[in-house]
């Protein structure tokens, strides 16, 4: 799978925090959240957002916390025990019950009735090596997103856990940032429940590459002449 973007790990650092808010708000607008735009934007700067309940302020710094984490820690290489991490913050402040622990009863999923698998430690380890294998960083980033999200590690936040764990391998290589915009989500959802029953993720993977990758194409430094400065 061919990389949208090009960019060092510095530049892909500067996309992501000049948009970190947009990012968060359509999460958070993929979890349900009843957030817009600028309440988003105050709740990201600590200011109070009346009529927005409680859970859904947590739940925006917490992906906040979240998105920190990752950008501070790019050179620390994925496994269980960052996406453990990952879920931790995304379920800090008891928004979700044992955040940061694998799962230990059985869990539904709307929309479907199929059932997630409970969780086996040793058989995700082997699997993730196996998607971390992968040589296109964009292609890993994506299937690792997937895989997290039909997996169902955790109690919740296993959407906001799974994105995030994609876009650490994308910005660590400079692909771009997974984002899933609004006007595609009702679309992504019905093609996750799809993958969820089937556990064929091709459709789902070609439309997150196609609608859901975000970035900026920057054009090489030119050298420059230095200027005759002689009078």
């Amino acid at each position: 799978m061919k990389a949208k973007y090009h960019m060092t790990a510095e530049q892909n650092i500067f996309v992501a925090k000049r948009n970190i808010i947009d990012y968060i708000w359509k999460s958070a607008k993929l979890e349900g959240f009843a957030v817009t735009y600028p309440d988003t934007e105050a709740i990201f700067n600590g200011l109070s957002v009346p009529g927005i309940k409680v859970n859904e302020i947590v739940g925006v710094n917490n992906l906040k916390h979240a998105w920190q984490f990752i950008l501070g820690n790019l050179d620390y290489p994925i496994d269980l025990t960052y996406i453990c991490k990952i879920n931790q913050l995304v379920g800090g402040d008891n928004l979700i019950v044992q955040a940061g622990y694998l799962r230990k009863v059985p869990v539904s999923i709307g929309g479907t009735t199929w059932r997630p698998d409970m969780p086996d430690e040793d058989q995700i380890k082997d699997e993730l090596a196996k998607i971390l294998d992968i040589e296109s960083p964009t292609d890993r980033a994506i299937t690792l997103m997937l895989y997290l999200m039909r997996k169902q590690m955790f109690l919740d936040g296993n959407k906001r856990t799974a994105m995030l764990s994609g876009n650490q391998v994308m910005i660590a290589s400079g692909s771009g940032i997974i984002s899933i915009p609004i006007e595609h989500q009702r679309t992504f959802t019905g093609l996750l429940v799809h993958y969820y029953e089937t556990n064929d993720m091709e459709e789902i993977k070609q439309f997150v590459y196609d609608f859901c990758i975000d970035g900026i194409q920057f054009d090489p430094i030119q050298e420059q002449d230095e200027p005759d400065l002689e009078r």
